[in-house]
């Protein structure tokens, strides 16, 4: 697409990160890429959302053409992560982004959440495990096969398993792409997943929050809910874990409909609500409740029908 610009931050660090801009429109989203992959793996929401948003897509520290940090303690840990992801978006000039993150992204994006102010709604797009107790603790025993595979076979057969027999989308060349990111560094990110308490930090989130999981998602929708009763639930119908590159059409529409109805589309206001604040009033991290306060109106279901 035309009007994209690739620009390089530096962290107060020293870490190099890189990302692109593109569009105009508030708010801004940004888009933060999973486990072992870059800023491509959003290309198609990069695309389609700078018609009406101002977006960026980074590479975190470690992936595509940002540093590539050797994995010290704490290096890569999730809030670490978060606090690149933030410092990023100032640079840009992204006051309150939405953050929409994929897998690894997901988790990044619950740490920002839970940082009052930080940002303005988050949308998971299949999220790593949060409350999925045997897939963190396969991540933690996993460390020493992963920092050992410099042959790239444990990483390989781990990321074949991600796909559904039908899944087309850059299939061959994410296999390649993800198994290229340095064994030292995969691990780090692989324990830092493993280690974070994203049930806490789902807690803690005063922001709209939005999952879109895949056929077979990492979390059940039920124990996300009772951590956050109003939480918005989606899943994409034939797409394995890379729903945004496989199914963008499906993923795009419920990510606009959930910035609809939350009032943050430069443009649009949900139609069930002709007497609803127009999108400047949006209400900030203050005036929204914690996911921790079941009483939220959102959170309660329609009587008379099954869920």
């Amino acid at each position: 697409m035309t009007g994209v610009a690739m620009a390089e931050f530096l962290s107060g660090e020293g870490i190099r990160l890189a990302y692109d801009t593109a569009g105009a429109g508030d708010p801004p989203i940004i888009f933060v890429h999973g486990w072992s992959c870059d800023r491509s793996y959003f290309a198609p929401q990069f695309e389609h959302f700078a018609v009406s948003h101002a977006v960026a897509a980074m590479d975190l520290r470690g992936h595509g053409d940002s540093s590539r940090t050797d994995p010290g303690p704490g290096c890569y840990d999730i809030d670490v992560l978060a606090g690149d992801v933030l410092a990023l978006a100032g640079a840009a000039g992204f006051s309150r982004p939405v953050l929409v993150g994929h897998s690894l992204g997901a988790l990044i994006g619950l740490a920002c959440a839970a940082r009052p102010g930080a940002i303005r709604a988050l949308l998971m797009v299949e999220p790593a495990p949060i409350t999925n107790t045997k897939a963190k603790a396969f991540f933690r025993d996993s460390l020493a096969a992963v920092r050992a595979d410099d042959d790239r076979s444990w990483r390989t057969a781990f990321i074949e398993g991600m796909f559904l027999p039908t899944d087309a989308a850059r299939r061959e060349a994410i296999i390649k792409e993800m198994c290229g990111v340095p064994p030292g560094i995969a691990a780090a990110l692989m324990r830092a997943m493993g280690e974070f308490d994203g049930a806490g930090a789902l807690r803690k989130a005063r922001v709209p929050v939005l999952s879109i999981g895949s056929a077979v998602p990492a979390n059940k929708s039920a124990d996300l809910r009772s951590l956050c009763p109003p939480i918005t639930i989606g899943q994409t119908v034939g797409a394995g874990h890379f729903i945004q590159l496989e199914v963008p059409e499906q993923v795009n529409a419920m990510i606009e409909r959930f910035l609809a109805i939350n009032e943050l589309s430069p443009h649009a206001r949900d139609p069930r609500s002709p007497t609803s604040a127009p999108p400047s009033a949006n209400p900030d991290s203050s005036t929204y409740p914690a996911c921790s306060q079941h009483d939220h109106p959102r959170s309660r279901r329609p009587t008379g029908r099954r869920q």
